[in-house]
């Protein structure tokens, strides 16, 4: 994919020899589901580092409330849910991937409850389980697994960093900001070979080479990229940017699933309310308490997500409000209490009773269905370098999600990813590192006319501008002048900001979000047509002639 203005390789000047250098067989970048299930996989076989941007809980799997997809007590149902999942891609999920992804979730839920997870039901041993399975949208079965009601996520992740944590070959490195890919050519060979990342220690403010035999990248989504988000303040997309200077091959960026219900109040985070809420019976009502779901779609509040956040979005248009709103007070006080106590709690907080108030909620940016492209090994196409999670583009969502199939997939490509690097890892030394950067900076302000003294850049400012014009060109509904304007505009800031040298995280999430906003943008604009997430107002028809995508089995 081409870019639209230029970045350099590397964000800051460098020299390997002149830095730390500490060495591991695999380095794993990210602690969410796919990271934390990879670190233990790639453990199996020798020792491992695992770096994370904050502390080691803080990913998007601790905020997942609707649960994991999974029919592990009913095989008969497999093959629902793989044709479920590949309807849902609406022709770009490639049907052999979705065929292996599945079948192998089972084994690993099973596997993740003898850790100590326990969903909810009764019985916690993998052969006498009788669970409670909750239905979502696209779903033509129940067969949500969820724990701890709607902190599935949050239990899912303190199993995982229970087991990360007893296992003496992990090493956890915390608040470790990946700032670049360390690549090399071999002799002999044309093929870029990933040997670590360059790291800052947020802490300490050191900056080191992390060198690794394999890396893997599972770094999670962008969602930070628009103004509204499920996502928490670390998914900025720093992952997809800096595989996209090493060189890595970037697929369906333009797919960006917005999650239909977030929660929307004045001073409050964008807090998710899960799918699995309508599917316990909510109904979506506008301010005139009009159920208006049923006049969008046949299956209403259960339609696919994207028709039900542009429902959303048009329903609110049409009522002149900025939020729709999510109606419980039908449904049994004690149950739904007890089924979602972590909304329950939210919404204490602005002295709503879910029992008996409307919840006002609105579509925001939640998932990256596109990434970096992988094989079935979790390969890319620099040698050594694997991505897994949400990062990556595996082909299983196609051009939409399927609720609670995030985790099912972040859980099977994290042990794939984690089994083919530990695999296949070289018994020979670490090679000699001789990487150095240097660049100019501070130069391109007088190239686009800008005269005076230079002031510091005011990030928060820039960042703001940014999230508001994806959220408005590049959101639900885009068009092309919309996305052009979006791609002048960040083409506007990368002239003054990508070569500047920063020297503090803010500056470089900066840069990779201009980055990953830019080429999301470029990839909405070439795909001249409406498929799953991604809608064309100018070009509303599905066209499969030019871009349904072919799969050779």
């Amino acid at each position: 994919m081409n870019h639209y203005c230029k970045s350099p390789r590397y964000l800051i000047s460098f020299n390997s020899k002149k830095l730390g250098v500490f060495k591991t067989p695999v380095l794993i970048i990210g602690s969410g589901i796919a990271g934390l299930r990879a670190a233990l996989e790639a453990a199996r076989s020798g020792p491992v580092i695992l770096i994370t941007k904050s502390n080691i809980n803080e990913s998007n799997t601790f905020y997942a409330q609707g649960g994991i997809a999974g029919h592990i007590n009913n095989p008969a149902l497999v093959n629902s849910h793989i044709k479920d999942t590949i309807q849902a891609g609406q022709g770009l999920s490639n049907p052999a991937t979705v065929k292996f992804l599945i079948p192998k979730s089972i084994p690993l839920i099973k596997e993740l409850i003898r850790w100590g997870l326990h969903f909810d039901g009764k019985g916690n041993h993998p052969g006498r389980l009788r669970l409670d399975l909750a239905h979502e949208g696209g779903h033509s079965h129940p067969r949500i697994l969820h724990a701890g009601g709607d902190n599935t996520g949050l239990n899912i992740v303190n199993t995982l960093v229970a087991k990360v944590r007893n296992t003496p070959q992990i090493k956890i490195m915390e608040y470790q900001i990946a700032l670049d890919l360390l690549t090399i050519k071999i002799s002999g060979s044309h093929e870029t070979f990933c040997v670590g990342a360059l790291v800052y220690d947020n802490t300490s403010g050191e900056i080191k080479v992390l060198q690794s035999k394999k890396t893997i990248l599972a770094t999670g989504g962008l969602g930070q990229i628009y103004r509204e988000t499920t996502n928490p303040e670390l998914a900025t997309g720093d992952g997809i940017a800096l595989a996209y200077r090493a060189g890595a091959v970037l697929q369906d960026l333009e797919f960006i699933q917005f999650h239909p219900t977030a929660f929307y109040v004045a001073g409050a985070s964008r807090t998710l309310i899960s799918e699995t809420v309508r599917g316990a019976g909510g109904l979506l009502r506008d301010n005139n308490g009009f159920r208006f779901m049923p006049d969008y779609h046949p299956r209403a509040e259960l339609a696919p997500r994207d028709v039900v956040a542009r429902s959303i979005i048009n329903q609110m248009k049409l009522t002149n409000d900025t939020s729709i709103y999510l109606d419980l007070t039908h449904l049994d006080t004690v149950y739904i209490r007890k089924r979602f106590p972590g909304l329950d709690r939210l919404c204490k907080n602005f002295d709503i009773d879910i029992t008996k108030d409307f919840i006002p909620v609105r579509p925001s940016a939640h998932y990256l269905i596109g990434g970096i492209k992988i094989n079935r090994r979790c390969e890319t196409n620099l040698k050594n370098l694997y991505a897994a999670g949400e990062v990556a583009a595996s082909g299983f969502h196609g051009a939409n999600r399927l609720g609670s199939n995030s985790l099912l997939e972040g859980l099977v490509l994290g042990q794939l990813a984690g089994a083919s690097a530990g695999k296949i890892i070289s018994k020979k030394g670490f090679p000699e590192l001789n990487i150095h950067s240097s660049f100019k900076s501070d130069q391109s302000l007088s190239r686009l006319g800008i005269t005076g003294p230079i002031r510091q850049i005011d990030i928060i400012d820039v960042k703001n501008s940014l999230r508001s014009l994806m959220w408005r060109e590049v959101g639900l509904n885009r068009t092309a002048a919309g996305l052009q304007e979006a791609l002048k505009k960040i083409n506007f800031w990368c002239g003054y900001i990508m070569d500047k040298k920063f020297t503090e995280p803010s500056g470089w999430e900066l840069q990779n979000m201009l980055t990953v906003a830019g080429l999301v943008t470029t990839a909405a604009l070439k795909r001249t047509e409406s498929r799953g997430v991604h809608y064309r107002s100018d070009f509303p028809e599905t066209d499969n002639k030019n871009f349904q995508r072919k799969f050779s089995c």
